[in-house]
């Protein structure tokens, strides 16, 4: 079992830069992708972005790309995503997850992955 534990959301306004951390624990793998998700109210999950823990391959949403950024601590099993002009619809819940692998294909996927997150609510007010 791995365990993610986010953190770092809150109300923040449009145009402001935010960080998300999320820590894992347990029985983590270093060959894993760990994700970001979100999931606005009556929305589909959507893919933000993900890193391979070992590889270090990146990839993003489309709606996200040119904003956010996906990163990893060695130190520790943090992976931080650090958003910037944030935009009103990029409130969601931001979820983190886990899923074991090398290969990109499917990672924006949510189905694929086995673990996730409790979630940290961003609120981005005009």
């Amino acid at each position: 079992q791995v365990q993610l534990v986010e953190s770092g959301g809150r109300f923040v306004q449009a145009g402001d830069s935010l960080r998300l951390s999320c820590a894992a624990s347990g029985r983590f793998f270093s060959n894993s992708f760990m994700s970001w998700f979100r999931q606005a109210p009556g929305k589909e999950r959507e893919f933000v972005g993900s890193i391979h823990w070992n590889l270090g391959d990146i990839y993003y949403g489309n709606s996200v790309k040119d904003r956010f950024r996906i990163s990893r601590d060695g130190a520790e099993v943090i992976v931080y995503l650090q958003m910037s002009s944030l935009k009103v619809e990029d409130t969601a819940v931001y979820y983190c997850a886990s899923k074991s692998g090398s290969s990109g294909k499917g990672v924006e996927d949510y189905s694929r992955y086995d673990f996730w997150g409790q979630g940290t609510q961003v609120t981005v007010s005009s």
